[in-house]
């Protein structure tokens, strides 16, 4: 038996794997987001130990017997989170997240300061990633920034809880912007851009390596044997694509959650950051992998549900499936772009717009016009995955947007590309996190990584992707039109102050 745990951005969830590859149990727990800010997005990393601990304890109760036949524990998480702690491993502030946009100021004075950063990490410096939060940390909060001992991703400093150690791997310290990424070390260049150094690190491991124990009293408290090992783990999306089997060169996956990820595997390092294209390490030994990103994708949809007042998401999906040609054609067109965007704009000032609304709206075109926009957010990054010669004549279709067929066939036209949902695969990082856990107990990689059983398929639709080119030309357009105006800041709303008559006068 092997324990996966994956910290998502707005849940924790656990899984149980047997030796039969059958998943044994599941569980979730809630996590909300802080936007204290424009641009801010932060969590309590407490709330993330409260969350694994109820998780675990709901475990015990329901699947005690599994629960102390387990062997292994793997971590996943989302990437590019900064926990910053001080000697005595106390948490500075909130965790600053994947989705935060504060420090674009910080990234530009990076790429000056050393413009070959790209060539050692594999990517442009972005606002998302966690080197430029520290930077903006040193800026901004400098009496904090002097009490930084030590700086760990999200699932590490869970293991920092579970063990006592501190440690990563390959696959999440790549999305850091301190890793050289095709050395698989720590780059002393990277780190002296934000003032730190190796000593602020925590040691690498491979993400299919044993990295620490688990602690005594935790093991006794959730009825673990003692002594078990934690794998290094990966980041959410290699953790994913170790979940389905995509661990060759060519596999790939497309993932509709709160963000749009396309994942395709290489077997070398292959940077592509002139198009904002992500280039990583993947959770095993010598493996890569490359990613578009866009920052808002099965969110956008939720965000227009629950704007519209809509039951759920696929009452409103089923509204769109309703329309006629005609109707979707008339549409409005919506830029996608509600946290900011990575491919392959890297814009963190991007934001979300319908343009061409008309008394004759309703709720299905918006929420066609949102599915659409997504999906052209997709495919502007799949043609900077091709024009840098990634590529693959399938991709699993992942993530909780997966469940839907319409918007399947939808994408699938779009990319020109087969979708395959796979049996068991919505597990996801969780799923890939207790694998990485068999891995490094023992398992290999044949054994272990298997692609799930296909459960349905997407084929591209040619006539369906001709009617939406015309509409992909004008949703880049209105992008290239909005660029700038999303770059300047609307101005300031006029401060009332009582005059000494006790009448108010508007200050501008």
């Amino acid at each position: 038996m092997y324990l996966g745990i994956d910290l998502g951005t707005s849940e924790l969830k656990l899984l149980l794997l047997d030796d039969q590859h059958r998943i044994v149990a599941t569980t979730g727990v809630g996590l909300t987001v802080q936007r204290p800010q424009p641009l801010w997005s932060e969590q309590d990393p407490d709330d993330w130990w409260q969350a694994l601990e109820l998780g675990m304890q709901k475990l015990h109760r329901t699947h005690g017997a599994a629960m102390a036949g387990v062997r292994g524990i793997g971590l996943s998480g989302q990437m590019h989170g900064a926990v910053t702690l001080d000697m005595a491993d106390r948490v500075l502030r909130p965790a600053i997240l994947w989705n935060d946009g504060r420090s674009g100021q910080q990234c530009a004075e990076m790429m000056a300061a050393c413009p070959e950063l790209p060539a050692i990490t594999g990517n442009l410096a972005m606002p998302g990633f966690t080197a430029p939060k520290l930077a903006w940390m040193r800026q901004h909060e400098p009496a904090l920034f002097e009490q930084v001992a030590t700086v760990l991703l999200p699932k590490d400093w869970l293991r920092l809880k579970l063990s006592g150690e501190y440690l990563s791997e390959m696959s999440d310290a790549a999305g850091t912007l301190w890793l050289d990424v095709a050395r698989r070390r720590w780059s002393t260049e990277a780190l002296a851009l934000t003032g730190l150094n190796e000593g602020h690190m925590p040691a690498l491991v491979e993400g299919s390596d044993v990295s620490a124990v688990l602690k005594p009293e935790l093991a006794l408290r959730w009825g673990l044997p003692a002594g078990i090992p934690i794998a290094g783990g990966g980041g959410d999306n290699a953790a994913s694509a170790v979940g389905m089997g995509v661990v060759r060169p060519g596999d790939g996956f497309l993932s509709l959650g709160t963000s749009g990820v396309i994942f395709l595997c290489n077997q070398a390092f292959s940077p592509n950051p002139s198009r904002a294209v992500h280039a990583f390490c993947h959770a095993l030994p010598g493996t890569w992998h490359q990613m578009s990103v866009m920052l808002s994708a099965a969110s956008a949809l939720r965000w227009v549900t629950q704007l519209l007042g809509e039951q759920d998401e696929a009452t409103l999906i089923a509204k769109v499936a309703a329309m006629d040609e005609r109707q979707r054609q008339q549409a409005p067109i919506f830029l996608p772009y509600l946290s900011g965007e990575r491919t392959p704009h890297n814009d963190a000032h991007a934001q979300g717009v319908f343009f061409g609304l008309t008394h004759e709206h309703d709720a299905a075109a918006l929420g066609y016009a949102v599915l659409e926009g997504v999906g052209f957010g997709l495919l502007d990054g799949w043609q900077a995955l091709l024009a840098g010669g990634g590529g693959a004549q399938q991709l699993w279709l992942v993530g909780g947007g997966a469940r839907s067929e319409w918007w399947a066939q939808l994408l699938a036209s779009m990319l020109n590309v087969r979708l395959v949902n796979g049996v068991g695969a919505e597990a996801g990082g969780a799923l890939g996190a207790a694998r990485l856990a068999w891995l490094a107990t023992g398992g290999t990689v044949d054994q272990v990584c298997r692609m799930p059983e296909i459960a349905r398929v997407a084929e591209p639709d040619a006539r369906l992707a001709a009617t939406l080119q015309p509409r992909h030309a004008r949703f880049k357009r209105l992008y290239d039109a909005l660029r700038s105006e999303f770059a300047t800041p609307l101005p300031a709303a006029p401060v009332s102050e009582p005059s000494p008559d006790g009448r108010t006068v508007h200050c501008a």
